[in-house]
């Protein structure tokens, strides 16, 4: 007998009602991977090769999952990752995820590409955010963005470098986000999506707008639309990028540095000799290069390399505190989501992220409690076991 379904728990859970509140080719665009999306399924499946190893008859009484990321105190282990467009699946969207961040007390990062502008998530409360930014061809684009983030107090920098080229994500060709849609097609993906999505239509499509790039505004003010923001983002990729930009990059920023999309033991080596305080390992959720490996495999090898160095995160397939407990055992000090919290933004607003996160926690105190670790520093390799 099916379960009645009437409270959501899980990552799965707000993905299905996303998926029934979404206009097809916004709800593709968060699901999708690059090409057949391998490593999308990678990135998740892979998760179960490591099990907990459970241990009994310890005290258990008193288990905790407050720990630091990147210098600041967080509840979990975890950090709301920057997910560009967001503000197009639920009403301003960005700034309902930080509020739900605040409560939780856990990262929030806001991509470039958000709805939501830096100064509008700010207004949010006084407590920091992270931003995450590309290298553009613009360099002056570059520094007049780093200005604006910490003038309203963001001290940590989330640079993400696997994005030189944008990956072939077949989801948004098929939908006509990608371009290339007749005008019958612009229809159907456009307004009659729309039209059948009429909760979604009037709380984010009517009451949601502005639906621009709020941090890109002031930088093409010619653009009007979605398409014509993406357009010159994607022009302004640069791909001749190298570890000595990141260097520049150190030169001119203040704060806290994170590297976002490295996969090996090498790249990992290059951001820290390039001065970043953390690393990300990262395969952009699937979304860059299919085939390559899932984050939660490569992370071992990159956190044996850099032995304390520098502090490593990853993300990629995390959908739950039992995740977050695997990938803390195999090395890392916390993970960030997307997805995760871009399902429940888009199902619940802020009311669904905290609860999912509320949700993340209860399940890391049990795999803690039953694993015998009762601080998230008591969580260690032997914690775990790789199945073959």
């Amino acid at each position: 007998m099916p379960t009645m379904n009437l409270v959501p728990v899980t990552s799965d859970d707000y993905r299905l009602i996303a998926e029934r509140k979404l206009p097809r080719a916004l709800f593709d665009y968060i699901d999708g991977g690059a090409y057949g999306e391998v490593t999308l399924r990678r990135n998740v499946s892979d998760f179960q090769r490591f099990s907990p190893r459970q241990s009994v008859m310890r005290d258990v009484s008193g288990v905790d999952t407050k720990t630091t990321l990147v210098g600041a105190e967080a509840n979990l282990p975890v950090a709301l990752a920057p997910v560009g467009m967001c503000g197009m699946f639920a009403r301003r969207a960005e700034a309902q995820a930080k509020r739900a961040a605040d409560r939780a007390g856990i990262p929030f990062a806001l991509s470039t590409v958000s709805i939501c502008s830096l100064e509008e998530v700010a207004t949010v409360s006084d407590i920091p955010f992270w931003f995450q930014l590309y290298m553009l061809r613009d360099r002056s684009v570059v520094r007049e963005m780093l200005g604006r983030a910490w003038s309203v107090g963001v001290r940590t920098l989330v640079f993400t470098v696997d994005l030189a080229v944008v990956g072939e994500r077949y989801r948004d060709t098929r939908n006509g986000i990608a371009g290339g849609a007749g005008a019958w097609g612009r229809f159907r993906s456009g307004l009659l999506s729309y039209l059948s999505h009429p909760r979604w239509l009037v709380d984010v499509g009517i009451k949601g707008k502005p639906h621009l790039f709020g941090n890109l505004a002031e930088y093409v003010p010619a653009a009007t639309s979605l398409p014509e923001y993406r357009e010159w983002v994607e022009s302004q990729f640069d791909p001749s990028v190298t570890w000595k930009d990141i260097e520049w990059l150190r030169g001119i920023w203040n704060g806290k540095l994170i590297i976002k999309g490295v996969l090996t033991p090498e790249d990992a080596e290059s951001a820290v000799q390039s001065g970043a305080d953390a690393v990300v390992v990262s395969n952009h959720g699937g979304r860059q290069l299919d085939g390559v490996s899932s984050s939660i495999a490569a992370l071992p090898a990159i956190a044996e390399h850099l032995e304390g160095r520098a502090e490593i995160m990853m993300d990629g397939g995390v959908r739950s505190g039992l995740d977050v407990f695997r990938a803390h055992a195999l090395g890392a000090s916390g993970v960030m989501i997307g997805r995760p919290w871009a399902y429940a933004v888009a199902a619940r607003g802020e009311t669904g992220v905290l609860s999912l996160m509320e949700a993340f926690r209860r399940e890391m105190v049990v795999a803690m409690a039953l694993s015998g670790a009762t601080s998230v520093e008591g969580i260690t390799p032997d914690n775990i076991q790789c199945e073959v």
